[in-house]
């Protein structure tokens, strides 16, 4: 890296999530949330590790990943951080291990069997994994998730699980420009996690909510946005 350049990516850094944190309070404020209520996972896939330790070096404690080897790497790399780990990429049965044994959080369980390996691969010393089900609201085929009309019955199951701390749902529903059709595909989730919580499942976390509508997913509930470019930049070119 050129000399200067890695104090100017800081400060870049730390200017972007000074305005991240400012728009997530102003939503609060503007939706009647209370300060503090909605957290920022900050999406570090294909960020460099200096990148990270940036933010890092800012208060940021959540960063999520997509990729499991990149992620690896970057666990390794920053042993020495106290940073919560979060898995937001697809699950494979054959690749669970990794994510078990890894990560304090992951978003995407969508399937009874996932859970059921991320649970029997959760080592013992480790606390509970820290899950959110993945809900397919806006019903895309390109998307993962379970259907709404079975959300409730994978939740009851993933719930018993040991290993395994059932927290709430996530979703990524249909990228619209339109405000109410944001806060309306929201909605679905949180009419969801209600009716969860109405049958005795103490659910904390609804994870929703990006840089083109993270205004939308706080107005209907939103505890957890996740922002990549938005707090880092431009992602950098993949290199093959």
């Amino acid at each position: 890296m050129i000399p200067g350049m890695e104090a100017t990516a800081s400060m870049d850094i730390a200017d972007r999530l000074a305005a991240v944190r400012e728009r997530i309070a102003k939503a609060e404020r503007d939706y009647g949330r209370s300060p503090g209520s909605v957290q920022l996972l900050a999406v570090s896939k294909r960020q460099p590790v200096a990148a990270i330790r940036a933010a890092q070096a800012q208060g940021q404690q959540a960063f999520g990943e997509n990729y499991l080897q990149e992620a690896a790497d970057k666990r390794e790399a920053l042993a020495d951080a106290p940073i919560e780990w979060h898995f937001i990429g697809a699950l494979q049965s054959n690749k669970t291990r990794p994510v078990a044994e890894g990560f304090d959080w992951v978003h995407t369980i969508d399937r009874l069997k996932i859970a059921r390996r991320l649970s029997q691969q959760r080592p013992p010393a480790m606390p509970p994994l820290n899950c959110c089900i993945q809900v397919n609201v806006s019903g895309e085929a390109s998307k993962a998730g379970v259907a709404p009309a079975d959300a409730a019955e994978l939740a009851r199951s993933v719930a018993e699980l040991p290993g395994l701390a059932l927290r709430g749902l996530m979703t990524l529903p249909e990228a619209v420009m339109d405000f109410a059709a944001q806060r309306a595909a929201f909605a679905r989730l949180r009419a969801i996690q209600q009716a969860l919580i109405a049958e005795g499942l103490a659910l904390d976390t609804l994870s929703m909510g990006m840089s083109n509508d993270l205004e939308a997913a706080v107005a209907e509930g939103s505890t957890l946005v996740r922002l990549g470019t938005a707090v880092f930049g431009p992602r950098p070119e993949k290199t093959t």
